[in-house]
């Protein structure tokens, strides 16, 4: 595969910032500040803070944590104790609360009738929730877990769209010092309990429903399965989203937000448990992925206040839903004081371009969305900037997957020039971004901006080697804060060690290929489990999507390479085909030449087969590695777990062309 750092010479950039713009931002005066007090490098912009960020990994998150002003109520007696991995040690002997920090700007008289939350349905019109509001509701609710018999450490679990109560939930949940853990209510009995028997919560907030698409969708049934199979539950607090009652024995929302209360916030251990995420779970049951107070909260105001240069006067939006870690990070925004902007909806209701509307209707500063979405509105034609006035839209973000080459221009041409792009890419293992935004640095296409500061983020050979202009492993040399603390049920660490220590042992193996290039951004080829390797030439999935998915007759496509015991390799590619589009002979061609072409005549697959659909786990993403399974013989109920994808049905034609093939 080759790199842009193996092409020559080095493209101009599609974007870059202005003078202005890199001055005014708040990772240059972080850079200024952490000069004159902490001994970073005042020049050399952004790759010299960065060095100095790995190298200095104590001062760098000692200084992250002053120019944040977190209030630690016990002192720490040094800032990384233990830099082991897994096992480091932040902060130690610190207490402080995640919840305080995120309403600390309805502190101030100045901004507490600012809008806190916008929340936006299918309607599409904005409702806002000021700052002090919030602070009220989750002051109330907190006194009320509190009532109910919540401790710290207890489990608090939400069946809940993205909604402003959600976010209440999840603050009262922290400020009381217990663990908060969420799913979204698309999510089946069957996936919910897979996520939340592991972790027995003693609360569960349920809404009776959701809006779709344009439909209701009545989810009562499912709550009745969760209150009978969650025997741990002492409470269950009914949310009326669809306006029904409050079924018997559940408490309703509107009598637990109603009072006075001034919050009272725990103050906790760094290391105190905040929330479970919690990983596909798509081989086997879902990892429970345990992050700490103390941990996120370092790791998201570095994220979200130098990165994404997020502060008071912004306004943040990304589409997601609670089901996945990036509701986490978007509530995160409340620690800067911007304003967060809820949707709950379809993407693309009423019409593909639905989003940008939200983006224009809430004065979005920064809009997230997915690779996927992006795409989507290419194909589909849409004219954001024609349609929409995005002249507050500062910054567009991708995550999800890789945005490829056609993404970027797309993003450029289509809402304006001056466009920040950042295309991001990190884990729910660490609630964050190894790779992505940087305001003052330039965006080359199909390229991430750079390392994230205090990540030490290496590309590595088999052999450990670090490389750079070629493909390797993503792997972390160096702790971060909000790598998790453990996972649930894995008493002696065995699981954790296995998922990320086992290849290189003391180094985090994310699982992803990716090239380091020489000026220091980063490209992401897709997940190395399920690598192409062809005559010894390792190809990312990504890439053939990319080349596969700008053809307008395929909707979606879906790579697997299959090790045959005779030593052979049989590597088809499926497709899902735009409505009216046939998979003939002249289709096929036209594929195959694109792959040739494009990318490597290795890589050209041995069938081509139409599907009825691409098989996703719930947050979205292909789903690959089971597939491959499929395709090898494992019957379906040993190489999936049914709770963990989107359409179980589908599945049944890989088992099926696992067997035709076999």
């Amino acid at each position: 595969m080759t790199s842009p750092a193996n092409a020559a010479p080095q493209p101009a950039p599609l974007w870059q910032p202005s003078p202005e713009r890199i001055a005014g931002a708040r990772i240059t005066a972080f850079q200024t500040w952490a000069a004159e007090r902490y001994g970073a490098p005042a020049e050399g912009g952004y790759e010299a803070l960065h060095r100095w960020s790995v190298t200095e990994l104590d001062t760098f998150w000692k200084a992250v944590a002053d120019w944040f002003d977190v209030r630690f109520s016990t002192p720490y007696e040094t800032v990384l104790a233990d830099r082991s991995m897994p096992g480091a040690q932040w902060f130690p002997g610190a207490t402080l609360n995640y919840a305080e920090h995120a309403l600390r700007t309805a502190e101030d008289p100045a901004r507490a009738d600012d809008a806190a939350l916008l929340h936006v349905d299918e309607t599409h019109e904005p409702v806002a929730t000021s700052w002090a509001e919030l602070r009220r509701q989750v002051g109330s609710l907190a006194a009320e877990l509190r009532a109910l018999g919540v401790r710290p450490g207890d489990r608090v679990s939400g069946y809940l769209p993205n909604v402003p109560q959600a976010v209440t939930a999840l603050l009262a949940t922290a400020a009381v010092g217990a663990v908060w853990t969420s799913c979204a209510p698309d999510f089946g009995a069957r996936s919910v309990l897979d996520r939340f028997q592991q972790v027995e919560p003693v609360v569960l907030f349920a809404v009776d429903g959701y809006r779709y698409g344009g439909k209701e969708h009545d989810r009562t049934d499912v709550v009745s399965e969760l209150r009978r199979e969650l025997p741990t539950l002492r409470a269950v607090v009914h949310i009326p989203l669809l306006g029904t009652p409050a079924p018997q024995g559940t408490l309703a929302w509107p009598s637990l937000t109603e009072s006075d209360n001034e919050p009272v916030f725990e103050q906790v251990p760094f290391d105190h448990p905040l929330w479970v995420l919690y990983s596909s779970g798509t081989t086997g049951l879902p990892k429970a992925i345990v992050q700490s107070q103390g941990g996120i909260l370092l790791e998201h105001f570095k994220q979200l206040g130098l990165h994404c240069d997020l502060g008071p006067e912004d306004r943040f939006f990304w589409y997601t839903s609670t089901g996945w870690m990036m509701w986490n990070f978007l509530v995160s925004g409340l620690l800067t004081g911007t304003t967060v902007v809820l949707y709950d909806g379809s993407p693309g209701y009423p019409e593909t371009g639905a989003q940008w509307g939200v983006a224009e209707r809430t004065g979005a500063t920064l809009f997230g969305t997915s690779a996927a979405y992006v795409m989507a509105c290419r194909k589909a034609g849409v004219h954001p900037s024609r349609d929409h006035d995005l002249s507050r839209v500062k910054c567009v973000a991708t995550t999800g997957s890789p945005l490829p080459p056609d993404g970027f221009r797309w993003l450029h041409d289509e809402v304006r020039e001056d466009l920040w792009i950042a295309s991001v890419s990190g884990g729910t293992d660490v609630c964050s971004c190894f790779a992505g935004a940087v305001p003052t640095l330039p965006v080359h296409i199909g390229e991430l901006q750079a390392a994230c500061l205090g990540t030490d983020l290496q590309s590595w050979d088999p052999q450990g080697k670090p490389v750079v202009g070629e493909v390797g492993e993503l792997v972390v040399v160096n702790p971060m804060p909000s790598m998790p603390i453990r996972f649930w049920n894995d008493p002696d660490g065995s699981r954790y060690r296995d998922s990320y220590f086992e290849m290189f042992p003391g180094v985090w193996r994310h699982g992803d290929w990716i090239t380091i290039t020489d000026h220091g951004s980063v490209v992401i080829h897709g997940r190395s489990d399920s690598t192409l390797n062809r005559q010894g030439v390792r190809m990312g999935s990504a890439d053939i999507y990319e080349v596969v998915e700008r053809l307008p007759e395929i909707r979606e496509s879906l790579v697997i390479g299959i090790e045959e015991p005779d030593g052979g390799y049989w590597m088809p590619l499926f497709v899902h085909l735009a409505e009216g589009a046939v998979l003939d002979d002249a289709l096929r061609t036209k594929v195959k030449q694109a792959i040739r072409e494009q990318l490597s005549p290795r890589h050209v697959p041995d069938e081509i087969i139409e599907v009825p659909g691409v098989p996703h786990t719930l947050t979205g993403k292909r789903i690959e590695v089971p597939v491959k399974r499929l395709l090898q013989g494992t019957p379906l109920e040993k190489a999936v777990n049914p709770g963990s994808v989107d359409n179980l049905d589908l599945l049944r034609f890989y088992e099926a062309a696992g067997r035709k093939h076999g």
